[in-house]
C-alpha cells in the first residue's frame, strides 16, 4: 500500500492510520511484511489524479539513495520540450470515497508556473489534500506535495512533501540527481537512475503519453523512501465515465506496481483520463487491502 501515497497515500494513509490505532503493534509489524507502505499509495491518488502511484523497483534504495539500474545520460545532450497537454493556472477538484465514506477527502491538483530551479527548466506541480467531516473527526490530515518536474524529459528534479497528520508536521524535501549529472546549486541530492520520478510528477507524465501510439509506458518512481517500477497500459482506448464533473469520453489506464521485480500484492489502480486535448484525469479507482477507493473529478480550471 505503499505507492500509492504521496499526494492519495495521505489519503490511502487514512484507513491506515485508523486500522494502526486499533490494532496491536506485533500485528501491525506482520501486515506491514506483506504490504507496502502507505506513501506511495497517496501518490498513486494523485497519479488518477492520481495520486501517487505506480511503479517494481529499478533501482534498489541503499541509506536513502538510490543506485542506477542504468547508464546515465550524456550531460551534453539538451532533449528539445515536447507540447503537453497541462498549462499554468490548471486547477483540478477531486472528491475521494472510501468504504462509507463518500466525501472521505478532497484532493486539489494544480499547475502553479514554470521555474528556473538550479538551471534546470521545470514544470512546479502541486497537490493538497484534506479529510472531509464526518472522516476528519477521526483523522484529521492537511498535506501537500510540490514536485518539480524537467520541463524536456519530465524527470523529476526536487520533490517536496508538506505533512500535517493529526497534529503532527513534517517537511522533507529531495533533491534528485541521476547518476553521472554533477551537482548543482551545492545541495545534498539523492542519486537516482535517468528517467525517475516522483509520484506527483509520475501523475503528469502519465498525462504526457500519447496512448494512441503507446500501448504501454514504464517509469521508475522514487517517493523519497522506496523506489517503483510503475507500469501503465491501455485497456480500453475510448468508453465513456459519469462523474461529478459531467460525463466523459475516456481512455482506461492500468498501473501496477512492482518492487524489485516482484508486483505489490493485493494492490492496483485503474485510471480513466479524458480523451480531449488536456487529457484529464477524470477518475481513478484503487483497490488496497484495506479497501477500495474511489477518485473522481468535480471541477476544473484548464
Amino acid at each position: 500500500m505503499d505507492l500509492l501515497t504521496s499526494l492519495f497515500q495521505r489519503i490511502l494513509r487514512l484507513p491506515w492510520l485508523m486500522w494502526s490505532a486499533a490494532c496491536p503493534e506485533r500485528s501491525r509489524r506482520a501486515a506491514c511484511r506483506r504490504f507496502p507502505t502507505p506513501r506511495l499509495a497517496g501518490a498513486i491518488l494523485c497519479i488518477a489524479i492520481v495520486a501517487s502511484a505506480c511503479f517494481g523497483a529499478l533501482v534498489t534504495a541503499s541509506g536513502g539513495a538510490q543506485s542506477p539500474a542504468h547508464g546515465a545520460k550524456s550531460a551534453s545532450t539538451t532533449p528539445r520540450e515536447a507540447r503537453m497537454p497541462f498549462r499554468i493556472g490548471e486547477k483540478l477538484d477531486y472528491r475521494v470515497a472510501w468504504a462509507s465514506f463518500t466525501n472521505a477527502a478532497s484532493i486539489e491538483l494544480t499547475v502553479p508556473e514554470r521555474r528556473d530551479l538550479m538551471g534546470w527548466g521545470t514544470w512546479h506541480f502541486r497537490a493538497s489534500a484534506h479529510t472531509l467531516s464526518p472522516m476528519r473527526a477521526m483523522i484529521a490530515l492537511d498535506d501537500q506535495f510540490d514536485s518539480y518536474t524537467d520541463a524536456a524529459t519530465l524527470e523529476s528534479r526536487q520533490y517536496e512533501t508538506y505533512l500535517n497528520e493529526m497534529g503532527q508536521k513534517q517537511t522533507e524535501v529531495f533533491h534528485f540527481l541521476a547518476e553521472g549529472q554533477p551537482s548543482r546549486g551545492h545541495v545534498a541530492g539523492v542519486v537516482v537512475t535517468p528517467g525517475t520520478r516522483d509520484p506527483l510528477g509520475a501523475a503528469y507524465a502519465l498525462r504526457g503519453v500519447d496512448w494512441a501510439q503507446t500501448p504501454e509506458f514504464r517509469a521508475p518512481v522514487y517517493d523519497g523512501h522506496d523506489v517503483y517500477d510503475m507500469r501503465a497500459r491501455l485497456d480500453v482506448p475510448a468508453e465513456t465515465v459519469a462523474v461529478g464533473a459531467g460525463n466523459f469520453s475516456v481512455s482506461k489506464i492500468s498501473i501496477r506496481l512492482f518492487q524489485r521485480g516482484k508486483e505489490v500484492p493485493g494492490t492496483s489502480f485503474t485510471a480513466w483520463l479524458a480523451n480531449d486535448v488536456a487529457r484529464t484525469p477524470v477518475l481513478l479507482v484503487a483497490e488496497m487491502p484495506l479497501g477500495n477507493f474511489r477518485v473522481e473529478l468535480t471541477s476544473a480550471v484548464q
